[in-house]
This record gives C-alpha cells, structure tokens and sequence, in this order.
C-alpha cells in the first residue's frame, strides 16, 4: 500500500512532492501541524485535532486555506487513497513563499500538506513493563499551546533522552513540571489523578482530553494543577500520553523508581478502558 502526499491541492509521489527553498517553514519554522491517527479504518477524533489545527494557525496569523468542511474531505480522501486501516495522518502548513525577511508580506498563499504513512503499534513490552525518563529545563517559546513546527527544543530534549537510554525527557520550567518533549504528563498520588493545568505552557493533548473523560467516568479524583519536579519522585504513578502512544506507563525518572518500579493499578485500569474507547469512539 502506498504512503500518500498531498500538498497544494495536488496528490503526488514522494519524489514529485517539493516546495520552495524561501518557503517560510523552511527559512522561520513559520508554520504549524498536527498530527491524527486512525483505528481499525475510522479516523480518530479528526475533529478535535482541525480545531485545534485552526486556532494554532489562528495564533500566529496564517490563514486557512480551506474550510473546515473541505480539510476534513482531504483528509478522508487521503486516508482512504492509503488503503492503511491503522495510519498517522500528517498535516502541515506554512505561511507560504516570500524572499526572505522577518516580518511577513500581506496576501501570502499558505503551504498546505498532508502525508498518510502506516501507523506500527507501540512496543507491547514498553507498555506492558514501562519506560524511564529524564528531567530536563523546558528552553522552548512562550506559547507552547500553539503546535508550531519550530521543535527544536522538542529535538534536543528528545535526543538528550535518547543518549541517556530512556524513552522521554520531561520539561520543567522554573521547577514546575510542564510536558515531555512529545507527550502530555500525568501522576497518580493517593488515588488522585494530577496533570498539569492547561495554559501556554504545555500543548492541550487530545488524548489528554480523552483520558481526563475515561477518569472522569471511573470516579477517578482530578486535580490539573501546577506539579512541582520534586513532586514527581514520590509520585505513586506516571505516565505519558500522546496521540500515536496513547498511554504509557513511566517506571522510572532520572533512575529514581517510581511507586513500585512497575506500571500501577490506575494506570493500567485507564489503558484498558482507553483500548475499550477507541474501538466505539
């Protein structure tokens, strides 16, 4: 089955697919994306990611190039060109083509692309045994709710995980948890369910939503509230959320084992009800 590429009203081959060198991705990072996955054939939530598609591109001043109604039957066409049943669906868009200059000329035609690649489950052992993780400084730009593809803090915290043989790195701000470098951040303490409050530090996850509605639904205590980093290492429970992870459980922080250094009860009750939810959501 082939990956599909669409971009600027066209659908292409890979190697057809191309955009100008003074496109202002290219030159700024000046643009934004999102990124959808799919279940069993259906795509998931595809709503809730074009609204928050239009209100990042809303704040940084790109127009949309479509309406909502037409990007939701590109993005159908897309998937259903794929032929994939399980695909992540890739949306990006810049401001468009000018010569090079910070401040941007009125009547840009935005760069507009999608790209539907087959989605490969999440290691069944990570999730089964969980992942460790690191803490590192959040150095990224003030309005991390807006999903801009300028990701080069994401980039080096991710690669900082990397080099320290764990799956993620966890940002924290002025000693205050915000999210991982890829992820949505939540802990269990006594019962509770903590994850940090929505604001313009941390990106309001989709899958956030959905987990905060599955606890919901279980009687499960929330508080969204600011968690200090020393806060985390006597945590009972962690794990990280994200739209092609859902949930994964957090075992251990700069080496440090959290609860019983295996993923908790609360955690694994909320993986089986979220696998329970994709399949009538």
């Amino acid at each position: 089955m082939p990956d599909i590429y669409f971009l600027n009203n066209q659908f292409l081959k890979l190697q057809d697919a191309k955009i100008s060198i003074n496109d202002r991705g290219f030159q700024f990072g000046d643009g934004v994306y999102e990124v959808v996955r799919t279940y069993r054939g259906k795509i998931f939530h595809l709503e809730s990611h074009l609204v928050r598609f239009e209100r990042s591109a809303a704040g940084l001043q790109i127009p949309m190039p479509f309406s909502n109604f037409e990007l939701k039957a590109k993005i159908e066409e897309a998937f259903e060109r794929s032929g994939y049943s399980d695909a992540k669906i890739y949306m990006q868009m810049t401001r468009g083509t000018a010569e090079r200059g910070h401040a941007f000329p009125p009547g840009l035609i935005p760069t507009f692309l999608i790209t539907v690649l087959e989605l490969h489950s999440f290691p069944a052992d990570l999730k089964q045994h969980g992942v460790g993780m690191i803490t590192t400084e959040d150095i990224r730009w003030g309005r991390c709710d807006i999903k801009s593809i300028n990701l080069l803090p994401n980039v080096l915290a991710q690669q900082e995980a990397k080099s320290a043989g764990v799956y993620e790195a966890l940002m924290v701000r002025d000693g205050v948890v915000t999210e991982g470098s890829i992820s949505n951040f939540f802990m269990i303490k006594q019962m509770s369910l903590c994850t940090p409050p929505l604001n313009q530090n941390i990106l309001p996850g989709v899958t956030r939503d959905v987990i905060l509605k599955l606890a919901r639904d279980l009687k499960i205590p929330i508080l969204e509230k600011n968690i200090l980093v020393s806060e985390i290492y006597e945590a009972d429970e962690v794990f990280l959320s994200g739209t092609t992870v859902e949930i994964v459980p957090v075992v251990k922080i700069d080496g440090r084992a959290i609860g019983e250094g295996s993923p908790g009860p609360l955690t694994q009750r909320l993986m089986k009800e979220f696998q329970i939810y994709t399949k009538i959501a």
